[in-house]
């Protein structure tokens, strides 16, 4: 063992009168581990938060949109242009109209879209978040029966309606009379319930045939047609490819531009935390500053006998250098470790549940990603290292007869 590490690790280890400087050593140690360890923890509930949403997301609806303004007629023959763009493995037409809802147990605010139940699977997750009935039941047997709705599942909570039962929609569209135009209500058979997860969609969204969804929006052509791609993050670009290729009659829009505003305040949030909790990580360090200005006051003598018997200015630095980046290293591999491990408890086991209507989840999700934990360890050793030079020049430069003179 060099002679460095083993002055650096029994200063660190000192006893009986030195021991109030173990203390502060330690305390500096503590201090990096908890500010390592929240840091960590910080980052992996943004990360993890950012993730559930994205992925509820894009669950709940298409990864790029095509709109027509002037309505598409044939959405079949539009269907499988778009499916044979490279890098597309889903096209499904829809139609989108609002309405408001009404049981006899209750009333609510509904967004409705009409599918074509046998493409919808490929572009949104509807068809495995259902949790009663099917999509096949959204066009009615005979003409008799009344078309069919699949609500979510806390919609159907909130306005007392069950599978089999009748609703009402109650839509803006509705037909000119002497009073003025008066709203259109039409009835419709609940056939089955779903849940993607997503708060706003499972309580104010219904799902309808697409002719039924051409009546509530008040329109005879398809609104527009939702694309699945294969890479989400390839999706801008193709957006943008679909534009120049099919011609300025075509209007596309990304998930990630809907949804820019909640992904920029994700991201915000998870810099700003990271630079808060950062702090901890930054007082730790000024505690380890103190440490070593304390060390070097009380090894002053120490200091000028080593430097007597042949030790280098350079040696000196070295000692105190490890003396730092012990506690840094140290502290670090125990805050990153404890962090990791309770970051993945918490998100294992779903520890900490929140209101679902307010988060859009009903747990904080826990993701912890390889290269945020590299980031941390490195940032962290890296500001516990710089902020043993000051000390360590500062007992370099120490002068052996003067610190001698009256011992």
């Amino acid at each position: 063992m060099p002679f460095e590490l083993q002055i650096a690790l029994r200063y660190l280890l000192a006893k009986r009168r030195q021991v109030f400087i173990s203390v502060i050593s330690l305390v500096s140690t503590v201090g990096v581990t908890v500010g390592v360890m929240a840091l960590v923890i910080a980052l992996a509930l943004m990360t993890g938060l950012q993730r559930e949403l994205q992925d509820r997301i894009l669950g709940s609806s298409a990864h790029i949109f095509v709109w027509k303004p002037s309505g598409i007629e044939d959405y079949r023959a539009e269907v499988e242009r778009l499916r044979a763009v490279p890098g597309v493995i889903g096209a499904a037409p829809a139609v989108q109209g609002k309405a408001m809802i009404a049981s006899s147990t209750g009333e609510g605010f509904i967004q409705v879209k009409g599918i074509d139940p046998a493409l919808e699977g490929s572009v949104t997750d509807i068809t495995r978040a259902l949790t009663d009935g099917s999509l096949d039941q959204l066009t009615p047997a005979t003409e008799d029966d009344f078309p069919g709705i699949v609500i979510g599942k806390d919609l159907a909570g909130s306005i007392g309606a069950l599978p089999g039962d009748t609703v009402t929609l109650i839509t803006p569209n509705g037909s000119l009379s002497p009073m003025g135009v008066m709203p259109r209500q039409r009835r419709f058979k609940v056939v089955g319930t779903f849940r993607l997860g997503l708060y706003e969609v499972d309580n104010g969204t219904g799902f309808v045939s697409l002719e039924s969804g051409m009546l509530i929006a008040g329109t005879d052509r398809v609104d527009h047609i939702e694309l699945k791609v294969a890479d989400i993050y390839a999706a801008p670009a193709l957006a943008d490819r679909i534009d120049v290729e099919f011609g300025s009659e075509y209007v596309t829009q990304d998930w990630a531009d809907m949804n820019k505003q909640l992904y920029s305040a994700l991201l915000l949030e998870k810099i700003g935390m990271g630079i808060g909790i950062g702090l901890i990580v930054m007082v730790a360090a000024l505690n380890i500053v103190a440490s070593l200005i304390l060390l070097v006051m009380e090894k002053t003598r120490d200091i000028a006998i080593l430097k007597t018997m042949g030790a280098s200015a350079r040696s000196i630095t070295v000692i105190f250098l490890l003396q730092g980046t012990i506690i840094g290293v140290v502290g670090t591999l125990v805050g990153a470790t404890a962090g990791a491990v309770i970051a993945r408890v918490l998100d294992r086991y779903r520890l900490i549940t929140i209101p679902s209507d307010v988060y859009q989840v009903s747990y904080l999700p826990f993701t912890l990603l390889p290269w945020d934990l590299f980031f941390v360890v490195v940032a962290a050793i890296l500001v516990c290292f710089l902020a043993t030079l000051y000390p360590s020049r500062q007992a370099a430069r120490l002068d052996p007869a003067q610190a001698l003179r009256y011992e």
